[in-house]
């Protein structure tokens, strides 16, 4: 039987990675067992994770050129191979990673002859090359090349407007999708109770940029966030109604409580698993955090306002830029001090 052949759970949910290899630098595989789930189950979940490999990974690419002494992209320079046009068609399959949520500038300054690759390019220690051997262009005589580039972090496709850009500075129609592909199959079993189970499969290929088990962890999370809000406000209307529920009628309730109970433990693993990248901080507040031991929502919810002003170098805009964040993506208003806690 399947379940015997890959050995997975057939008691409690679990996964496993029974598959894994890497095609090349650009290019990463893994296959893994879900299970098990009750009939209809797993497809469900194998929809959701799928749409979330797809369009909820943030990636790095690059968004910009910007080459001195060039009028349009079709220009041709004496002494280099390709066409700015060309260039940028390179530039655009060039994988990067970003620490960074913001936009981060990275330079080619090249003198010829030479070839001309993805490791020449010099940007801060936030941008990680992926595959330095990418090539870009060729200088075939001793002139000089100089490119500014300009990389971003964000999710899904970018087709940047033309007509926005000045001489000089050309758009990269950008592609920030780190997942190369993903795929799902379901197969049935029956469990030791006779009782009909299924086992999900899910293959994933990356761009190198993140391996195949990051990404499912961060599908996961992103797909945790999108429901955070929905326990939310179902949390509102709840604690609404029994503030207006008198003492005599909440005997005739006697799970209401427990169900809040209940609520709160789901939120509370929950942010567990959802790191403080989701929410999009600047740099500066995002690396004092970390520096802090702060990796997840529940790690920030131990702190006050007045505990994230003594961190070093965390000023009041990023105390500011934080509780914005929280209430924003979580509904969540830390306390102004440890007593309100």
């Amino acid at each position: 039987m399947i379940q015997d052949e890959i050995k997975v759970s057939t008691q409690t949910l679990q996964w496993k990675c029974i598959e894994s290899k890497i095609e090349s630098k650009r290019l990463l595989y893994s296959r893994f067992a879900i299970s098990p789930f009750r009939k209809g189950q797993a497809n469900t979940v194998g929809i959701a994770m799928r749409r979330a490999l797809l369009n909820e990974i943030e990636g790095a690419s690059i968004t910009y050129a910007k080459i001195k002494k060039v009028k349009h992209e079709y220009s041709t320079i004496i002494g280099l191979q390709e066409s700015i046009h060309d260039i940028l068609i390179n530039l655009k399959e060039i994988v990067l990673k970003s620490e960074s949520f913001e936009p981060q500038k990275a330079y080619i300054s090249v003198l010829g002859p030479k070839k001309i690759t993805a490791q020449d390019i010099k940007g801060p220690c936030c941008i990680k090359i992926i595959d330095n051997t990418q090539y870009i262009a060729t200088l075939t005589k001793e002139i000089s090349l100089e490119i500014e580039l300009n990389i971003e972090k964000d999710r899904g496709y970018r087709i940047e407007n033309l007509q926005k850009y000045q001489e000089g500075l050309f758009p990269v129609d950008a592609v920030f999708m780190p997942i190369r592909n993903a795929n799902y199959s379901v197969h049935s079993f029956e469990s030791e109770k006779k009782i009909i189970k299924e086992i999900l499969f899910l293959e994933v290929w990356t761009d190198g940029s993140l391996t195949p088990k990051e990404a499912l962890y961060e599908a996961s999370r992103n797909l945790i966030d999108l429901f955070i809000p929905l326990i939310n406000s179902e949390k509102k209307e709840k604690n609404f109604g029994i503030e207006k529920t008198n003492e005599s009628n909440m005997s005739y309730f006697p799970f209401q409580s427990v169900s809040l109970d209940i609520e709160k433990m789901t939120k509370d693993v929950a942010f567990k698993h959802i790191f403080i990248d989701q929410l999009e901080l600047p740099a500066r507040a995002y690396n004092c955090l970390k520096k802090v031991n702060v990796h997840t929502i529940a790690d920030l919810l131990t702190y006050s306002e007045d505990d994230l002003i003594k961190i070093k170098n965390f000023g009041k805009k990023s105390v500011e830029q934080v509780l914005e964040a929280l209430r924003k993506r979580f509904s969540i208003q830390l306390p102004k001090n440890k007593n309100y806690l």
